[in-house]
């Protein structure tokens, strides 16, 4: 676990964070009007701030192929370059549905790309970060879907197929599969049932976070895990079109 990211909120700045918003699903026209509204939330929150960290799932799917990207997204990618040569840092955690970023991100719009949850000191606080798929007990038909979508033959034969086709076989598996999609998903299992919250509990019993931000869930949850750190689910922009903003001293959820 990497420890060493620290990020300063100068005065008037604040952090903001986002995600599911699975562009793409069901089909590209259907989500082109919830593009252009998470598009208007960027143009927004670029002018206060110090860093924006999106938590997964971004695209419905996303495969790198060596010289090709997915077609699409082009409001969204456009504006992600423009805020990170703006200078205004942007960190992109995988998620189950772009598990597969292999260098595009980093290379075309300088934003890192992290595979496992990370440790962040944002201003005075310490923040657990990550996606949240496949994290603590339960999740187990997903958790094995995942050591076949990881697996090197399997991405090694998925490359080798015509991107036409291949895009056609994860539209399939992205909005039918209900193990990748998460549709089953996104009711309150009550907090001893939610395997994130009991994850980030058994994470605090190790070191003191003040905070354990996730997506994954599609639902906006906070839960308070102790008198002062807590569990915060970010939600989705397909439903709720809720985000994080954190201005050094309190972290709020709010909805667009």
């Amino acid at each position: 676990m990497n420890n060493s990211h620290h990020i300063e909120i100068p005065n008037g700045k604040k952090i903001y964070f986002a995600s599911d918003n699975h562009l793409g699903a069901p089909t590209m026209e259907a989500s082109r009007p919830r593009e252009k509204k998470f598009v208007a939330w960027l143009d927004e929150i670029k002018h206060d701030a110090a860093a924006i960290f999106l938590l997964g799932d971004l695209f419905d799917f996303w495969f790198e192929y060596k010289t090709v990207v997915p077609r699409g997204f082009t409001r969204t990618l456009g504006k992600l370059a423009e805020i990170s040569d703006s200078g205004i840092p942007i960190h992109y955690f995988v998620g189950n549905h772009d598990l597969w970023m292999n260098g595009y991100f980093e290379e075309e719009l300088g934003i890192p790309v992290y595979h496992k949850p990370q440790e962040f000191k944002l201003g005075h606080k310490g923040f657990f970060i990550g996606h949240g798929d496949g994290l603590g007990p339960g999740d187990k038909g997903y958790k094995r879907m995942k050591k076949v979508f990881t697996n090197s033959f399997f991405k090694w034969l998925f490359k080798w197929s015509h991107p036409d086709i291949g895009m056609r076989i994860a539209q399939y598996f992205s909005v039918k599969n209900k193990l990748i999609s998460g549709d089953d998903d996104a009711k309150f299992l009550g907090e001893d049932n939610e395997w994130l919250v009991v994850y980030s509990k058994r994470k605090l019993e190790e070191k003191y976070r003040d905070y354990f931000i996730f997506g994954h869930r599609h639902l906006p949850l906070e839960i308070q895990l102790d008198e002062t750190s807590k569990y915060i689910n970010l939600g989705d922009w397909i439903q709720y079109y809720t985000y994080g903003v954190f201005d050094g001293k309190d972290f709020e959820l709010k909805e667009y």
